[in-house]
Order: structure tokens, then C-alpha cells, then sequence
């Protein structure tokens, strides 16, 4: 080989030494830039997540705290109810004691205009009951039963007496000779038998 034929082809060899070094310079820069790239969208989705999660224990926490609030609302409303209820009976109670009294002011009016017969009628007819009233344990006794007694408090009636007690209202004015549900307070009444 002579020395042209060796320049020409170290002349070669060099400029396709250089031209691939030039392609690697290249190719190195792109992936370069591919892998920066490639970084800077790796941490925005870092960034997002971290985002994420801290919407996702906001709205957990708020979560919880909308719980506990619907639990004291719950409580709330029940013991609103149950309130309500106590006002509806003692509602019930009233009226039912104001139409008593009521009663009771027309029958006292009535007895108040007969002359005074009457009046020694019924002190006779007070006297008969509480003779029978007396009567009543004695033979109820010899049945082996004894009465069960309850002294009247303000707001009672005979209906609220029957219900606590279990019975109609018909057997407690049975028991007590009452007429009608006219009761007063500290009166003692038969309300059952053991």
C-alpha cells in the first residue's frame, strides 16, 4: 500500500471516527434531553400525588367530623322527641284534670242549689260507702286477698291510675264506689288486689 492509499484511508477512517462521534453526540444529547424530560414529568406526578393524598385526608377528616355531627344531630332529634312525647302527656293529663275540674265546679254548683235534704242524703250515702268501704278488707281478707292502696297526687286521674295499675277504669271505681272519675288529692284508692 502505498502512502496516498494509506492517507485515504486513515482520511477515511478518521472522518467516520468523526462522523459516528458526531451521531453519538447526538443521539447522547437527545437522550439526555429525553431523560430530563422524563424527570421533570416524574415529579409533577410526585407533586399531584402528594396533592392527592393531602385532599384525600382533608376530605377523610372532614368525613369523620360530619359523622360525629350527624351522631349529636341524631341524639338531638331523639331527645327532642322524647321530649315532645313527655309534653304531649303531660298536654293530655292537663286536659283531662281541667275537664275534671270543670265537672267537679258544675256537680259542687249543683249540689250547692237543693235544699238541705239532700245534703243529709248524701252524708247518709257517705256514711253507707264508708261503712262499706270499712267492710270491704274484712271480707276481702278472708279471701286471702288484700288491697293495694295509692293516695291520690296532684295531676292524677282514674284513667291515669287504671293504666299505671293494669285495670279498667270501671273496677277502680268498682272497688272505690266512685260515681263518676271525680278524685282528689291524698284520697287513698283501691287500685288492685294481691
Amino acid at each position: 500500500m502505498t502512502i496516498g492509499k494509506q492517507v485515504s484511508l486513515s482520511t477515511v477512517v478518521l472522518g467516520t471516527i468523526l462522523l459516528m462521534g458526531c451521531v453519538m453526540s447526538e443521539k447522547y444529547e437527545a437522550e439526555k434531553a429525553r431523560g430530563l424530560n422524563f424527570q421533570r414529568l416524574l415529579a409533577q406526578e410526585e407533586k399531584r400525588t402528594g396533592e392527592l393524598d393531602s385532599e384525600l385526608k382533608r376530605v377523610k377528616r372532614e368525613a369523620s367530623e360530619m359523622e360525629a355531627r350527624n351522631r349529636e344531630l341524631t341524639a338531638q332529634v331523639q331527645a327532642v322527641r322524647e321530649q315532645m312525647a313527655r309534653v304531649q302527656e303531660e298536654a293530655d293529663a292537663l286536659r283531662e284534670a281541667t275537664a275534671l275540674e270543670k265537672k267537679a265546679r258544675e256537680d259542687v254548683g249543683r249540689a250547692s242549689h237543693p235544699a238541705s235534704k239532700p245534703r243529709r242524703a248524701e252524708k247518709n250515702l257517705l256514711a253507707q260507702e264508708a261503712d262499706q268501704l270499712a267492710g270491704k278488707p274484712e271480707s276481702v281478707a278472708a279471701d286471702g286477698h288484700t288491697p293495694i292502696y295509692h293516695q291520690v297526687k296532684p295531676g292524677e286521674t282514674v284513667f291515669r291510675l287504671a293504666r299505671k295499675y293494669g285495670v279498667q277504669v270501671e273496677q277502680v271505681r268498682k272497688w272505690n264506689n266512685l260515681q263518676d272519675d271525680l278524685i282528689e288529692v291524698g284520697q287513698k284508692l283501691i287500685v288492685g288486689y294481691e
